[in-house]
C-alpha cells in the first residue's frame, strides 16, 4: 500500500511534470522551467507548505508574469527571495524592516529574468554588505516557500522562496531599509509573538530545527502547524 506521504510525493511529481511540460512548450521560458523545478524539489514541512508548493507550481504553469515590474504591487502576485543567516552558533539573523514594521529575514523582489539565487547574492550585498555564502547543509536551493499577503501601502501577494546562508557576523547594514538587526536562537524565536514577525517565521524555524537535528531528516509533523503559536 502506498503511504500517505508517498502518495503526496507522487502527486507533487505529477504536478511538477505537467507544469514543466506546459512552460517548456512556450518560447523563452527557461527561467520558468528552472523555477518550477526548484519549487517542486522543496520538501513541504506541513500541509500549509504543501498547499503553497502546489499553488506556486500552478501559478508558474499558468503563464502569469512572475516578476515585479512596478512598485509596489505590479503584477500581483510576484516573486521574492528571502534569506536567513545561520551562524556557527546556530543563531538566526533577523532585520527590523522599516516599511513592514516587523522582524523579518533579509531579502527582496526578484528582478525580471533573474534567478532567485541571483537575487539573494544581490540583496545580501546591498542590505548586509556581505557576499552571499550558501549554508553547506542547504546549498543554493530554496529551503521553504510561502505565499503571503503583505500589509501597509500597496498590499499584494509575495511568493517567497526562503534560502539559508552561512553568516558569522554582520558589521554594517542598510539603515535606510532597516532600523536594526539581531541574532536569536531558534527556541527563543519560537517564544516571540508571531505578530512581531513574518507570519510564517515560526513554521520556517521549526522546519529548520528539524533539519539541523542529527539523524532526523526533515519530515512533516503529524498535525499541521498553525502560522500562529
Amino acid at each position: 500500500m502506498i503511504s500517505r506521504m508517498s502518495a503526496k510525493a507522487i502527486a507533487f511529481a505529477a504536478l511538477l511534470r505537467r507544469v514543466v511540460a506546459r512552460v517548456s512548450g512556450r518560447r523563452s521560458n527557461p527561467r520558468a522551467v528552472a523555477l518550477a523545478r526548484q519549487v517542486g524539489a522543496i520538501a513541504p514541512w506541513d500541509r500549509q507548505e504543501a498547499g503553497h508548493v502546489a499553488e506556486v507550481l500552478a501559478w508558474i504553469g499558468s503563464g502569469a508574469p512572475l516578476y515585479r515590474t512596478r512598485k509596489p504591487d505590479i503584477p500581483d502576485p510576484h516573486l521574492v527571495s528571502y534569506f536567513v543567516g545561520l551562524s556557527p552558533r546556530e543563531e538566526l539573523l533577523l532585520v527590523a524592516h522599516r516599511a513592514a514594521g516587523l522582524w523579518l529575514p533579509s531579502g527582496g523582489h526578484v528582478e525580471p529574468g533573474e534567478d532567485p539565487w541571483e537575487t539573494v547574492v544581490r540583496e545580501c550585498a546591498e542590505e548586509l554588505h556581505l557576499p552571499a555564502v550558501a549554508h553547506p547543509r542547504f546549498g543554493e536551493r530554496p529551503f521553504f516557500v510561502t505565499v503571503t499577503r503583505t500589509r501597509g501601502e500597496g498590499p499584494h501577494t509575495d511568493v517567497s522562496l526562503w534560502y539559508v546562508l552561512d553568516i558569522d557576523q554582520v558589521t554594517t547594514f542598510d539603515q535606510a531599509e532597516f532600523t536594526g538587526i539581531r541574532w536569536v536562537t531558534p527556541p527563543r524565536l519560537l517564544e516571540e509573538p508571531i505578530e512581531r514577525l513574518d507570519p510564517h517565521l515560526h513554521r520556517f524555524t521549526r522546519k529548520l530545527m528539524a533539519a539541523l537535528t542529527p539523524s532526523d531528516p526533515v519530515r512533516p509533523p503529524s498535525a499541521p502547524h498553525s502560522p500562529h503559536p
